[in-house]
């Protein structure tokens, strides 16, 4: 099962590394095709997937209070170790390196490895995820890092704006709109469900496609004490957190993995984005390109270990 799953993801990732390497395509084409993921497939996916689902199947408040508790005690670790033994001043700075320490790759990464491993049923996981960061830890990261740059002194043009960046973003609504259907028993129409199952198929080997040619020219090339424990705090205490969580309060064998192996994936490229976005750049590529070498390890041993 282990090669089964780890030699079609490295084989798509190596794929895409080589398309961005010979020229076939450029930088600027990957990231459409990583776009395209994000902003249609996957909520192509998510919507067609929770649409057809029964709410039980859906709330599973367990798994959303562990995750979430797990994330935020990470970000406020991180923000306090960030503030005190890093000595860092820069609040917008701070917040972002917090979302580090605690945000997984779950859109593109953890899509394409738990669909692979458990079909349809990993969008359960995945779409809960997706609220508690959509919802809970990317608003706070966006509103901590406007305050501390002092833009907008006024916290409520602050969340006004986070909550217009929210509204609009296409894997959200996807979420939401799927949750609202399996509630209310809303079936989508057919020919409609149909082109987002087409849609949805697509997501899984893009989305490594894209992380693939995105790696071409990132190097880690200044680890410092920061960096590590950025990434061990993503790629190790969050997944052991999460596991010994969901473990303490007796879910499924399938909940509990999938739970685990979306906390070890590496950190998201929104992280290098915005921080990018705040003036970080190696500060923050080193650690995500750190992290997707590690979280890569970890989540093909877990996988070897479980399957």
């Amino acid at each position: 099962m282990i090669f089964a799953v780890v030699i079609p993801i490295f084989l798509l990732l190596f794929l895409g590394y080589l398309t961005v390497k010979m020229n076939l395509l450029n930088k600027v084409q990957i990231d459409s095709v990583g776009a395209f993921v994000i902003k249609v497939a996957l909520p192509a996916l998510l919507l067609h997937a929770l649409a057809s689902k029964d709410l039980k199947e859906i709330w599973l408040p367990s798994y959303i209070l562990v995750y979430a508790g797990m994330t935020f005690l990470l970000f406020c670790l991180t923000f306090w170790v960030a503030k005190k033994v890093f000595k860092s001043t820069n609040q917008a700075h701070t917040a972002i390196f917090s979302m580090g320490a605690c945000m997984s790759n779950t859109g593109l990464i953890g899509t394409a490895v738990l669909s692979l491993l458990m079909g349809h049923q990993a969008t359960t996981y995945i779409s809960l995820v997706v609220i508690i960061e959509s919802v809970l830890l990317i608003p706070a990261v966006l509103i901590l890092a406007e305050m501390g740059l002092q833009k907008q002194s006024d916290l409520w043009s602050v969340i006004k704006s986070t909550a217009r960046t929210l509204l609009t973003n296409p894997l959200f609504i996807a979420v939401i709109l799927g949750i609202g259907c399996a509630t209310l028993k809303i079936p989508l129409p057919k020919y409609l469900d149909q082109v987002l199952g087409m849609l949805g198929q697509a997501a899984s080997p893009l989305a490594l496609f894209a992380i693939g040619g995105s790696l071409v020219g990132l190097g880690i090339r200044s680890i410092n004490v920061q960096s590590i424990w950025l990434v061990f705090s993503n790629n190790m205490l969050m997944p052991l957190g999460v596991y010994l969580g969901l473990s303490a309060v007796g879910v499924s064998q399938e909940m509990l993995y999938a739970g685990t192996l979306i906390a070890a994936m590496p950190m998201p490229t929104l992280f290098g984005m915005l921080g990018q976005g705040y003036g970080l750049r190696e500060e923050v590529l080193t650690p995500l390109m750190l992290s997707t070498v590690v979280g890569f390890m970890v989540v093909s041993s877990l996988i070897a270990l479980w399957w």
